[in-house]
């Protein structure tokens, strides 16, 4: 916890997976080291070492700051939509497993309920907490856009769905009138004008509004200008004068789109990973677009709680592949549908084989939330694995939780060798560790996956983006492109405002160069959102073939 230097009774910190994990752990094991014998403890050890750990070793950390009295006041820069809601249901979730598996087996996937007992008890606390609404205020920021508006209506209600009620939204990123001189931006600026009236019938809470700087928010006087705008409706001063227009573009290796995005022989998987609202999902679109375009049919499959490409693309998108255009299908991951066929896999497959006492504790053990991951991972591998589509394509959810994902064919290969090697069947053995070798050896191919990060030129999302590519190479996984998205066009930044955002938008394009080493594809500032397939095409054809 590091205290803010000038600025009293302000403190922070990030939360580290890692080391959350060895604290979680340690802290479940350290009753057993002097009373039980090593191979209680090695197994103990072993039950913890699975992905579930990683997850709820994150959400316990969150739990202290939020039961401690050392604060007045905690705030949680959560990850974005879709995983916080995850995050969210964590303490219903384990609480109702580590109750039933009580009743059964005593066995959950985070060991014995004996030893999480106490966890138990500090779930319902945090389930009590987050409810309580004099205790906490959920607060949802969105940008004055159409698919922003949308996933913020979705993610509220799915709130209330496990009994907590968001407090207030904040509205970020809003054009100033006075700067938007030439239709380009008149164009964008009635256009968020209209959803801010959306938003405003739609959700019936407590508004605040943030106007779009003409730089970054960095640093503590930028943050003291942002709270007097939030908090005291002090409107910032623009149109401040800048430099003269800086017209030379940083020399970024252009990316030979056909050589990564088209496939060879076999099946090509291309990821496209990042930061909470970059435009993950409109890039994946039009990677997916085009490789169709080329004549190959492809799948786009999305594995984001909070996905919206079916907005994107126009078209009602399920858990089934549907038809978009010719050579193109998307498909939704559907968490709790791939939970229930997984499940049944599963229980299918031991029947005939083990004991109905042993049945049963599979079935416990399977009703267990990081079987749904696991599921939800399953599905992804069938994806991959498959040879119905040439090309698949995956919008994936940001950063952090994407690299949990990848990470779980590595996690869960440890596991696999662990469970299998009390399995009966040597044929069961071989099945699940072939599978798992041959998943990740596909991951670990730069000639069938190909690995993107999608960023906008500032500094959390370059920072994010090379913390995520380190990470991967980590896991043996070599990124091969950025892509660059919501560039300035030149000829529309008439004015000193749009010229200094240019200016920042071509130094972080150098850091970009610098940093990554890597081939980066550049995606222009639209003036409209882009959604449906007219415009998604009319995209492509800006940055592939002008």
């Amino acid at each position: 916890i590091t205290p803010i230097n000038g600025i009293a009774n302000l403190y922070a910190m990030e939360i580290d997976p890692d080391e959350a994990t060895r604290e979680y752990k340690e802290r479940i094991i350290c009753p057993f080291r002097e009373v039980m014998p090593a191979d209680v403890i090695a197994s103990l050890e072993e039950n913890l070492s699975g992905p579930c750990t990683t997850e709820m070793a994150s959400f316990d950390r969150f739990i202290d700051f939020m039961e401690g009295d050392e604060y007045d006041v905690i705030v949680f820069d959560t990850a974005p939509t879709g995983h916080t809601i995850r995050l969210l249901e964590l303490p219903v979730d384990w609480s109702k497993h580590i109750e039933e598996s009580a009743k059964g087996s005593g066995q959950t996937c985070l060991g014995p309920v004996q030893t999480i007992q106490e966890s138990k008890d500090k779930y319902d606390r945090a389930t009590a907490l987050l409810k309580d609404p004099q205790r906490t205020t959920f607060i949802f920021v969105m940008r004055p856009e159409d698919l922003s508006l949308y996933e913020t209506i979705r993610a509220s209600k799915e709130l209330e769905t496990i009994g907590i009620k968001s407090g207030e939204i904040i509205i970020n990123g809003i054009l100033p009138e006075d700067v938007c001189e030439i239709n380009f931006f008149r164009k964008k600026y009635e256009a968020q004008q209209k959803i801010i009236k959306e938003t405003e019938s739609a959700i019936e809470k407590p508004k605040r509004y943030m106007f779009l700087r003409d730089n970054e928010v960095k640093g503590i006087d930028a943050l003291k200008g942002v709270a007097e705008e939030l908090f005291k409706g002090v409107k910032p001063k623009f149109g401040i004068k800048g430099e003269p227009p800086e017209r030379s573009q940083p020399a970024l290796e252009m990316p030979d789109i056909n050589s990564l995005w088209l496939p060879g022989k076999q099946t090509k998987a291309l990821f496209f990973t990042g930061k909470g609202g970059v435009g993950k999902t409109t890039v994946s679109c039009i990677a997916a677009l085009y490789t169709a375009q080329k004549g190959f049919k492809t799948l786009l499959v999305t594995t984001d709680p909070a996905a919206h490409i079916g907005e994107v693309l126009d078209v009602k998108i399920g858990s089934r592949p549907v038809s978009i255009t010719e050579n193109l299908y998307a498909v939704m991951v559907d968490q709790e549908e791939a939970f229930r066929e997984y499940k049944e896999g599963v229980l299918n497959d031991a029947r005939g084989k083990y004991s109905e006492d042993m049945l049963a504790a599979m079935e416990e053990e399977l009703n267990s939330p990081c079987t749904e991951e696991m599921a939800a991972f399953d599905k992804f591998i069938q994806y991959i694995e498959g040879r119905d589509y040439e090309v698949v394509v995956f919008d994936t959810a940001p950063t952090g939780h994407t690299l949990r994902l990848l990470d779980l064919p590595f996690d869960y290969a440890k596991q696999v060798e662990m469970m299998v090697s009390a399995a009966e069947s040597a044929e069961v053995k071989e099945t699940a560790r072939s599978r798992f070798a041959e998943i990740i050896e596909i991951l670990k191919d730069k000639n069938r996956t190909i690995f993107s990060l999608v960023l906008y030129p500032e500094s959390t999302p370059i920072m994010e983006s090379y913390r995520a590519m380190l990470d991967l190479k980590d896991a043996g996984i070599h990124t091969q492109l950025v892509v660059a998205n919501m560039i300035l066009p030149e000829e529309v930044c008439t004015n000193d405002f749009f010229r200094n955002r240019r200016r920042m938008q071509m130094r972080y394009l150098k850091e970009i160069a610098y940093k990554f080493k890597l081939p980066a594809l550049q995606i222009p500032l639209t003036q409209d959102e882009i959604k449906g397939l007219r415009s998604l095409n009319s995209v492509l054809k800006i940055i592939l073939y002008s």
